[in-house]
């Protein structure tokens, strides 16, 4: 799950994904990062660990990363916020045929449609972008499992 800076919306993803595959007994290895260097170390922005609390979830113990040329070679998918991120994420991979691991995570529910998912950092719609992260999970899974 990556997004610019790693505080709101990856995070959110991180732990609504991890939520859903712990209930479901997957073995997947779920984490975020961020594009940016700006937030390396910081915990998630205090109103995306309220809307997580407030919908069952704890994420209080994650700590923002950047992107690293590893993660493209550990993870199967990385998936990204938005088409500006999508973009700097093509341009970090460490080699072309990994670049179609890197996809927009509201594709699964909004089948080819590139839609963002907004950041609330500067309006607040938390929530918003949690129901849109949420939905999107249970369709990655579906679309993984059946």
């Amino acid at each position: 799950m990556v997004c610019l800076g790693n505080i709101c919306r990856s995070p959110l993803a991180q732990g609504i994904l991890e939520s859903k595959v712990r209930g479901r007994q997957l073995n997947w290895e779920v984490d975020s990062a961020g594009t940016s260097t700006w937030h390396i170390g910081e915990r998630p922005d205090r109103r995306s660990v309220e809307v997580a609390r407030q919908n069952g979830i704890d994420i209080t113990r994650q700590l923002a990363r950047q992107v690293k040329p590893s993660d493209f070679h550990d993870f199967d998918l990385i998936l990204a916020m938005d088409s500006s991120n999508y973009t700097d994420l093509v341009r970090m991979a460490p080699d072309s045929g990994l670049t179609s691991k890197v996809q927009l995570i509201l594709n699964y529910s909004f089948k080819d449609r590139n839609m963002a998912v907004p950041d609330p950092y500067f309006d607040g719609r938390f929530q918003h972008v949690f129901d849109l992260l949420d939905q999107a999970c249970d369709d990655l899974i579906e679309s993984q499992i059946g």
